[in-house]
């Protein structure tokens, strides 16, 4: 119930949050399980979200293990399907428990459901992609060795931005790599190398290379300019969204920044917290307009002003400075 509340919210609000969405293969979203979806990792939990938000069928997810420590987290977070994969700077002791992990991704696979695990592991705000851990392939080939029809869809995500409200997404999805792809007369590190190379390989494919300073590669690969028309049309509704939403995202965005300043999570933590923030905060203008006025015509703003939200992302500045 968690799970489905928080996606119907998300599909709505990944609307406004993300100038558009560019997908070159769609009918993908529709696919049915089982599915492993093998990621680059360049926006933290952000990541997540997006494909969840995009896929027909629920999406479980891969996430580090040190956030699994309290009972009442572990128990938010398996409601949101999303398992904990520990590493070796998350304690030694714990590396044991993935197995109960690879278990538990097997029983899913079983059931035909989906999972999405960043390959690359670690987080970080670049367009590049990283070299390939072993999970990937060792969870896809346990699978097969369990006579799991699995498919595992190579995923490239690219943002126009890692610090901008409004951006866009470059979602690109590859081959399947199946079981028939491995071959299985081979040693396991031969088998786990074989499939890392087709995975790399693909992925070299999907996921932008561009250096950071590349300023003008950003802008031809990243970079969508609205239309003449789209900027006539959306102009007063934009200047009206800005004015009204900068009480709210002012504060959040500085908050945000002094939190994560040190690390590559400040996207994804700022989209999280206007997620939550946003929908309290359109409550409050609608009451207090509705004590003011006395008009039930106040509920209209519930929707009118998302969309000048949405038509100040469709102007702003897409690119990071």
């Amino acid at each position: 119930m968690l799970y489905s509340c928080l996606k119907f919210i998300a599909r709505l609000a990944i609307r406004v949050f993300c100038r558009k969405i560019i997908i070159n293969q769609h009918d993908l979203l529709k696919i049915k399980g089982p599915v492993l979806l093998a990621c680059n990792h360049p926006n933290s939990f952000l990541d997540s979200v997006i494909l969840d938000t995009l896929f027909e069928q629920p999406v479980w997810s891969l996430a580090r293990g040190d956030v699994f420590k309290k009972p009442f987290i572990i128990r938010i977070l398996s409601a949101l399907k999303i398992l904990p994969v520990y590493r070796t700077s998350e304690g030694v002791e714990n590396l044991s428990e993935n197995y109960k992990t690879f278990e538990a991704c097997i029983n899913i696979f079983q059931n035909n459901g989906i999972i999405n695990i960043f390959s690359e592991g670690k987080c970080i705000n670049e367009w590049h992609l990283r070299p390939l851990k072993k999970g990937t392939a060792r969870l896809a080939i346990k699978a097969w060795e369990e006579n799991i029809p699995l498919q595992v869809i190579p995923v490239g995500i690219n943002y126009s931005s890692f610090r901008r409200f409004g951006k866009n997404i470059f979602l690109n999805f590859g081959s399947p790599i199946i079981k028939k792809n491995i071959n299985f007369t081979e040693a396991d590190g031969m088998r786990h190398q074989s499939f890392n190379n087709q995975l790399q390989k693909q992925l070299e494919q999907l996921v932008f290379e561009i250096p950071k300073q590349d300023k003008q590669k950003q802008k031809e690969l990243l970079e969508i300019k609205p239309s003449v028309q789209k900027k006539i049309l959306l102009a007063i509704p934009a200047v009206v969204g800005y004015l009204i939403h900068l009480p709210l995202y002012i504060p959040v965005k500085k908050f945000t920044w002094k939190k994560t300043n040190h690390n590559d999570h400040y996207d994804s933590v700022l989209t999280g917290i206007l997620l939550f923030g946003y929908i309290l905060y359109l409550i409050v203008i609608v009451a207090i307009v509705w004590i003011i006025t006395g008009g039930w015509w106040a509920i209209f703003l519930l929707i009118l002003l998302p969309f000048t939200a949405w038509a100040y992302s469709q102007l702003k500045p897409q690119l990071d400075k």
